[in-house]
């Protein structure tokens, strides 16, 4: 049992009221993160917004404040992007458990795209408090989470995959690890595939210092 499940009625019914106050443009997600990262969503109201269900995966975000590189904070009234280029005005709640460790969360994700075409008219909606844009990650299984930032980490090397270096490599390990990646099940292995080396060699990457 955890906090999310313990309280699952009251909780779902507090997403429902939130999305049912502000409409269909309104995506309400309640994440379990006790459970597998490939399926921590336990609830979710209006998830046409970013194509999710109930049983799916969290975003890369989540993963790195379940692995320690960022220091969870609820964080309210942020900017997002879809895939799909739709702006989405977000807010993420975090429950804690007695021990102060993060086991869930609750998020709101407002499509708010039809209303910036008509900024002037409804201004006071559009505005944002918080300036700052918090990349994320919104997919529909933990594969394709898992080639985000795969090819991400790649791209950040400014290098294709066959000109790659092994410092490069265990640089690319490192920053995966940081971010959780390796938090996910079977992610050694596919990112050793990725790489086009042994598991033997990530694991050896994890204890070299990265440059």
């Amino acid at each position: 049992m955890s906090f999310v499940s313990d309280n699952f009625e009251m909780l779902s019914e507090i997403a429902k009221c939130i999305a049912m106050q502000f409409g269909p443009e309104c995506e309400v997600v309640l994440h379990d993160l006790t459970q597998p990262y490939d399926h921590t969503i336990v609830a979710i109201y209006n998830g046409h917004i970013t194509g999710r269900k109930i049983g799916g995966v969290g975003t890369n975000t989540g993963l790195e404040i379940l692995q320690g590189s960022v220091q969870p904070k609820d964080q309210y009234n942020y900017i997002n992007t879809t895939e799909k280029g739709r702006t989405l005005r977000s807010s993420s709640k975090y429950f804690r458990d007695h021990t102060g460790k993060i086991v869930g969360s609750l998020c709101i994700n407002y499509d708010i795209t039809n209303l910036l075409y008509g900024q002037s008219a409804v201004s006071h909606l559009t505005s944002s408090e918080n300036t700052s844009n918090i990349k994320e990650v919104f997919v529909d299984n933990i594969d394709d989470l898992l080639d985000y930032m795969m090819k991400e980490a790649v791209a950040n090397t400014s290098k294709s995959l066959d000109e790659l270096t092994k410092e490069d490599m265990v640089s690319i390990v490192h920053s995966l690890n940081s971010k959780g990646l390796f938090l996910i099940k079977k992610s050694v292995e596919r990112v050793a595939e990725f790489l086009g080396i042994s598991r033997f060699s990530i694991y050896n990457y994890l204890n070299e210092e990265s440059e």
